[in-house]
């Protein structure tokens, strides 16, 4: 009885503060809710899941957390149920506890949650919530100074799975540490067969992950997508699950196609976005999706009609300029987004270092700003560390004299969507703070 009143009076104090925190600074949060409510309660993600009827999925890796769990919550919002899910991409615990906090009402219930996890986080999930899917989109290269080596992230997720024996893991076949995971025959996996281009692609010289195989030998490549992601395979007989869904995609200008092979049947699906890498993301949401029992017409619905989610392709609109937002945070992810950007539109980039962003911003020397040398207007820098991304753009062949520092941020969303010629559109491409700081501003 002592613990229902608690949960009900921290309900009562996470609006108060949600309240508090709009009124003062005319933003909601993602996570400073979540943090109150658990240093008031540490046990309220455990009761959280009284509410939720249905299946809690759970979505983590480097790249594509936010896209996927996005699509996921989309498609499951179109078969007509009710879902929570962290759409701001706060995945730690407390902006978990944030989204539920603000979400939960007495007498109301959820047919499902959909939550993003940070792959260091996904453990301590697992401690209050008893997962029945975890998808698992990559490992990358990513903030090395708060996780480590990738195998280091690996076994976080690792000892996540281990808590939960009966969680049901969604796995992309062609990133090799994802595959390898000890699933305990409780796995479905999925995968690209072939990819084709509508127009010529950007060629990747991004470097690459070594991986071994565990006989010793490095793991080679018959087809490789990008960076680690392809068909590997070892000289002593080892290589790539065959993928239950498996996707033949052409990747147009404006969308993406699918055709996905599982088991005797075939689906056709066009999706809303760009890049190769919404590719991975809308298969893996996909195989996610079928394997819930979801109806081909409402996943086919909620990727024709989808609707980006927060920095990851998301078009707005800046004092009349249409704009598309892009987030970038590692060398590898960068890398793809740059390879969809209109090179003619006004360019922002924001590089920050905080916590949240990662404190080594060394990733920008491997991520390929070469890209750029060829733009037709200025490129803005802006953020704490502007200025090392104005010297990566010298070195990357950027003319100097089109590289401008403005390092507030206010000041250089204020210049672009000013000094930009009316019919012109912006790229903004910021790390993950300065788009926090750029939705606050609205």
């Amino acid at each position: 009885m002592m613990s229902r009143i608690k949960f009900y009076l921290t309900l009562l104090i996470a609006k108060f503060i949600s309240l508090a925190i709009k009124f003062l600074s005319k933003t909601s949060g993602t996570s400073f809710v979540g943090l109150m409510v658990l240093k008031f309660y540490p046990e309220f993600l455990k009761d959280c899941t009284k509410y939720i009827n249905g299946k809690i999925i759970t979505v983590t890796g480097t790249n594509g957390k936010t896209t996927t769990s996005g699509i996921i919550s989309q498609i499951i919002e179109k078969s007509g149920k009710k879902i929570v899910h962290n759409t701001k991409g706060a995945n730690m615990l407390t902006g978990i506890a944030n989204v539920l906090a603000l979400s939960i009402r007495p007498f109301k219930r959820f047919n499902c949650a959909v939550f993003e996890s940070d792959e260091a986080y996904l453990s301590k999930l697992y401690d209050y919530i008893n997962a029945d899917y975890l998808l698992v989109t990559n490992l990358f290269r990513d903030q090395l100074d708060r996780y480590g080596e990738l195998d280091t992230t690996a076994k976080k997720i690792q000892d996540a799975i281990n808590k939960n024996p009966n969680l049901k893991l969604v796995l992309n076949a062609d990133d090799p540490l994802v595959a390898n995971f000890n699933t305990n025959g409780k796995a479905v996996f999925y995968g690209f067969d072939e990819v084709k281009f509508a127009n010529e692609s950007y060629i990747s010289k991004a470097p690459s992950e070594l991986f071994h195989c565990k006989c010793g030998n490095i793991l080679k490549y018959s087809k490789r997508f990008f960076a680690h992601e392809g068909h590997y395979y070892c000289d002593c007989g080892y290589s790539r699950p065959k993928p239950d869904y498996k996707a033949y995609v052409t990747v147009y200008p404006d969308k993406l196609s699918l055709e996905i092979h599982n088991k005797d049947k075939i689906y056709n699906f066009d999706f809303n976005s760009v890049g190769l890498y919404n590719a991975y993301n809308a298969l893996g949401a996909i195989a996610l999706c079928l394997e819930c029992g979801i109806e081909e017409k409402f996943i086919r619905d909620a990727l024709i009609n989808y609707q980006t989610i927060f920095g990851r392709a998301e078009k707005t609109v800046l004092n009349g300029h249409n704009t598309i937002v892009q987030l970038i945070k590692n060398p590898t992810g960068a890398s793809e987004v740059l390879k969809t950007i209109d090179k003619s539109s006004n360019i922002l980039i924001v590089i920050n270092d905080n916590y949240a962003d990662g404190r080594d911003v060394s990733w920008l020397w491997d991520a390929e700003f070469e890209v750029l040398s060829d733009v037709k207007n200025d490129i803005i820098v802006s953020g704490i560390r502007a200025n090392d991304m104005a010297l990566r753009l010298k070195y990357a062949g950027v003319p100097v004299n089109k590289i401008k520092v403005i390092t507030p941020l206010k000041s250089a969303i204020e210049y672009i969507s000013t000094k930009t010629e009316k019919e012109s559109n912006i790229t903004i491409l910021p790390t993950y703070t300065a788009l926090l700081e750029m939705n606050k501003r609205g």
